[in-house]
């Protein structure tokens, strides 16, 4: 159950009880007492509530390996260009850039990755470089 339900219910039932257990005149206006009433029964009734709500499942983590493994494409698998694209010597903006890739070509992957870039193979494995993984699509995707 969300927080702002246990509470919201909290002041809530701190509102019915103090109308009907307190003097009405302590309402009339604002004053410490009807603060006070408002706070404790809110708080008291909130962590109540709270006790009593089942506890939210505890999400299982993730080994690291088996992410990173899961993130990065395997060797030899097939991607397509997706707009032309640069293969470079080295990841990164930076690098020299060896040729531009049009779109439609297909590429397959060594495995090696660093972060968004990927080292791929163009024409049956002549020629190796790497490129952004941004602009790869399996083959068998729809773009």
């Amino acid at each position: 159950m969300t927080p702002w339900l246990v509470w919201g219910g909290a002041l809530a039932a701190t509102l019915v009880l103090a109308a009907w257990c307190t003097p009405r005149a302590w309402w009339r206006r604002p004053n410490l007492r009807a603060l006070a009433v408002l706070a404790g029964g809110t708080l008291g009734f909130g962590l109540l509530f709270a006790a009593l709500m089942p506890a939210a499942p505890v999400p299982v983590p993730v080994p690291v390996a088996t992410a990173v493994a899961a993130a990065g494409p395997a060797a030899g698998a097939r991607y397509r260009v997706v707009a032309d694209l640069n293969l470079r010597e080295d990841h990164g903006v930076r690098a020299t850039r060896m040729r531009v890739l049009p779109a439609g070509t297909v590429v397959s992957t060594t495995g090696a990755t660093d972060g968004d870039w990927w080292r791929v193979r163009v024409d049956g494995g002549a020629v190796e470089g790497w490129a952004s993984s941004l602009w790869l699509r399996r083959t068998d995707e729809r773009h």
